[in-house]
Formats: structure tokens, sequence, C-alpha cells
């Protein structure tokens, strides 16, 4: 009983000893390995030691890089997308912004050739007008007309003339304060003294419910060609004198007929306009004058004169043939 307790006081008591002894021993192996080392370099046992843990290491190095690298590569895979995805934005959002920019552009320089146009048109004919623009158009089997805005209240009135760039559109037929609707020369209620401008062949130029103008009322003895220009006359004292209506396209001169039939073709497009002038008053020198009233009498005159006169049979007397 008494050697067991001491046995095993014994063995209890020389664990922390030689787990002391051993722990001296590997400190002054460490310490005599490293002044080994120092003094040695890289050269001796120790440095084949090293250099064989390095070799052995290396696989478990390089492999360990090549495991992170498709991370880290990844991570700047979705850094430069997301960067690319804000670049890509902002180059958009700056190419619709210089497309506006170069839409507003192109419109204001066609403005401007426009308005540039109607101020020649109303510089060459010394038009005393007011600008406005068309705001609606209407074109039925009934009338054909446009909306511009400008109304009383900017001095115009019923039975203005309307104009654009290339010559004559129509007049106007109502006002409000505001706007004004205007009767284009197409429509089959209006009428337009007109005349051929190489020859002064009188006529009056009608719209029709076709859509289509004609130059009524030329005398079938005058000389009318396909691509004369057609001008107003300045009769009836609504239209300044010389002012270009159109071009004829046709000429028919049909068997004892009084008048020839000529179609013509405006020079303005009423389907594309967007800007037009009104003659607000007329000047002396654009009313017709004495000598084109004379003329204009003379071939109405003429006209008439040359009516075929009708022959009717003698009837027979009741004593005739019995």
């Amino acid at each position: 009983m008494a050697t067991g307790r001491v046995t095993g006081s014994g063995l209890s008591g020389t664990t922390p000893s030689t787990g002391g002894r051993a722990l001296i021993i590997l400190v002054a192996v460490s310490l005599s390995l490293f002044t080994a080392s120092v003094r040695s370099g890289d050269t001796g046992v120790l440095g084949a030691l090293r250099g064989g843990f390095s070799a052995i290491a290396m696989p478990f190095r390089v492999a360990g890089s090549v495991l992170t690298a498709p991370i880290y590569g990844l991570g700047n895979i979705f850094a430069n997308l997301t960067a690319d995805q804000a670049t890509l934005s902002e180059l958009r959002a700056e190419n619709e912004a210089l497309r506006q920019r170069n839409i507003e552009l192109e419109e204001k320089a066609l403005l401007a050739d426009r308005l540039a146009e109607l101020m020649e048109i109303q510089s060459t004919y010394n038009l005393q007008s007011i600008a406005a623009k068309v705001i609606s158009g209407s074109t039925d089997s009934w009338t054909s007309t446009i909306t511009i805005d400008k109304g009383s209240s900017a001095g115009l009135s019923v039975g203005m003339p309307v104009v654009d760039a290339s010559g004559v559109i129509g007049q106007i037929i109502s006002v409000s304060p505001t706007t004004s609707v205007v009767r284009l020369a197409y429509d089959e209620n209006s009428s337009i003294p007109a005349m051929i401008q190489s020859n002064r062949a009188q006529g009056i130029l009608s719209g029709s419910a076709s859509g289509g103008l004609s130059l009524d009322l030329v005398r079938s003895d005058l000389t009318v060609n396909v691509d004369d220009v057609v001008v107003t006359s300045g009769l009836g004292g609504v239209y300044p004198k010389g002012l270009p209506i159109g071009r004829v396209t046709s000429v028919e001169r049909s068997a004892g007929a009084l008048y020839l039939e000529v179609a013509v073709e405006a020079f303005s497009r009423v389907q594309a306009l967007e800007e037009v002038i009104v003659i607000t008053s007329l000047t002396d020198e654009q009313h017709a004058s004495a000598e084109d009233i004379e003329e204009a009498d003379a071939q109405e005159m003429s006209a008439v004169d040359n009516v075929p006169e009708v022959q009717t049979l003698a009837q027979p007397s009741d004593g005739d043939g019995g």
C-alpha cells in the first residue's frame, strides 16, 4: 500500500520536470541552429534543409496562387464591368443629348431659310404684310382652308390675300381675335383675277372640287402655251398685280368654243405650308392700271363679238305649200 503511493507520487512528480527539460533542449537546439545558420549562410546542411523545405513548399504556394488568381480576376472583371456600364450609360446620355441638339439646330436652320424666302418675296414685290404661322388645315369635299395664328388683334381682316415664298395661297374668309381662316386657291369657291405673264391674256383662276386649278375665260383666239407662267392681274383690287401663281400644264381648244380650257399647277405646295405672309394693304403701283382695265375690257368685248350668230329658219306661212 505504501509502495503504491510512493510510486504514484513519483510518476506525477516527474512529468513537469521532463517537460521542462524538453523545452530547454528545444530552445538550445533552436539557438544552435540559428547560430549555425547565421554563420554558414545558405551553404551547408542547414542551407540544404532550408532549400528542401522551400522546394517542398513551392508547389503549395503555386497552387495557392493558382487557386486565388481566378478569385482576384473575377473581382477585377466585375469592377471593370461596373465601370464600363457606367461609362456606357454616360455615353448614351451624351449621344442622345447631342442628337436632340442637332435636331433643334437643324429645325432652326430650316426656319431661318423659310423666313429668308418670305422676306425675299416681301422685298421683291414691296408687300405691306404680316407674317403668320399655319396652325391647322382642312381639305374636304366642301372646302379647302388653312388656319393661321394671327387675327383681328394683329390687324387682319376678311378679304386680305395670303401668299408664301412661292406665290399666291388664298384669301382670308373669317377672323377671330387670334386666328384667321384662309380659303385656298384650290377651293371650288375661289376665284382670282389672273393673266398669262408673257402676253397678258386675261382670265380668272378658279379652284375645283377635285382640287385642280384652271384659268377660265381666256379667249380662244389668244395664244397660251404649256409652261406659260400665270400671275395675278391686279383687277378687283385684292391681290397685288404680278404675284406668281403657277404654270400652265395643258391647253385645249374646242371647236366653236369662245374660251380656252387652261389647266394650271400652282407654285405653292399647300400641303407643306408652315409660314405665310398676309398682305394688309396695296400701294398705288400694285393696283391694276387704267390700261390693264381697258385691256381686260377689250378682251371681254372681243370674246362677246366672236360669239357666232345663231341662224333661225324662217317658218312657212299658213298659205305656203297649200
